[in-house]
């Protein structure tokens, strides 16, 4: 079968095709023919070693995918021949709280990913997807969409009438978007693009904010939310953007830590955390029974993800190098061909 790998040394330029054999599964094992692969900036900082230098090489990057289900191990009956699946991010972890084996046992390193034409899995980590969605648009659900929902329903379980602001227009922040006017809520976003900010809010948004042209945005977001601050805030820049994030935030009010993207070091107002009792709350994409639980509330919205581009097989640094641009606004998808 056919994979696209790390192959020596890290670096986009370094994504080779290659040839594996294709395995057959065990016992409670799955054999999927991968269908559509998503990328997320986290598999952009595995490829150029940023994420894990030590991680061992050759690897098969990238953690969301979907497949159809095509052979069955022993002893399988969580899905069927013909499914259309994703495996969870963590594929250990089930539901509850992570401990540290199942929050290290990730897709796209240290175990290999989603860029093959055919994937063998554990059939208890797969979710079924819903109908409506294409195969690039399911491929897009097992991190982006998860890790928002986590954080927005899972840890916070938002209220109708509550505000949530959204950094960006990358996937995590899209679907957070999303999955916070479905459940009633007022979102502001921010973005350095004029143009993106106009379509945040032609996909529901409620307010933009370009922080480029207002770098103390966190005061603005702050009087957008009435004067006392933002119930939710999606925080994905990290070092960079946190101190705007306290700004804005209210007294009670949470701060769920999903991205790095301006750094990963920051030197933070502990006392502004303290006094105003603000919570701080990393969030490590989600489990399988959250994947479950989103997937049904995408199927009773009719929801549907926000795809920017969809690359060829062939064409993998090309998209790894449109990631890295950051010109994208949702999700960059990538067709494994038949």
């Amino acid at each position: 079968m056919n994979v696209i790998e790390l192959q020596g040394s890290f670096g986009i330029e370094q994504l080779k095709h290659a040839e594996r054999e294709r395995l057959t599964p065990g016992p409670g094992q799955v054999l999927l023919k991968m269908k559509a692969v998503s990328l997320n900036y986290r598999d952009l900082l595995m490829v150029k070693g940023h994420y894990n230098p030590k991680q061992p090489l050759p690897l098969i990057p990238c953690s969301d995918g979907v497949g159809e289900v095509v052979e069955l191990g022993e002893r399988v009956q969580r899905v069927k021949v013909g499914d259309r699946v994703s495996p969870n991010f963590a594929p250990t972890w089930l539901n509850g709280p992570p401990n540290k084996e199942k929050a290290r046992a990730t897709l796209g390193g240290p175990l290999d990913g989603t860029l093959t034409q055919y994937m063998l899995v554990d059939a208890e980590s797969l979710v079924k997807h819903p109908k409506h969605l294409s195969n690039e648009e399911c491929a897009t659900l097992p991190c982006a969409a998860l890790t928002a929902w986590s954080a927005l329903v899972t840890q916070n379980k938002i209220r109708a009438g509550e505000s949530v602001l959204v950094q960006g227009t990358g996937g995590v922040s899209l679907f957070a978007l999303q999955f916070a006017k479905i459940m009633g809520a007022r979102v502001i976003v921010t973005s350095s693009s004029n143009e993106k900010l106009e379509k945040a809010i032609e996909l529901g948004a409620d307010e933009g904010i370009n922080y480029k042209e207002q770098p103390e945005w966190g005061k603005i977001a702050k009087k957008i939310a009435g004067g006392e601050g933002v119930d939710h805030i999606i925080e994905v820049g990290g070092a960079e953007t946190l101190k705007q994030s306290l700004r804005a935030v209210k007294i009670g009010g949470n701060i769920m830590m999903i991205g790095v993207l301006s750094g990963v070091q920051s030197k933070v107002p502990l006392t502004s955390i303290l006094m105003n009792q603000i919570r701080v709350q990393g969030i490590l994409v989600g489990h399988r029974e959250g994947f479950e639980a989103m997937n049904r509330a995408i199927t009773h919205h009719q929801l549907h993800p926000v795809v920017d581009r969809v690359f060829s097989w062939q064409d993998i640094q090309e998209a790894f190098r449109y990631l890295e641009s950051a010109k994208h606004f949702g999700k960059i998808c990538v067709s494994i061909d038949s």
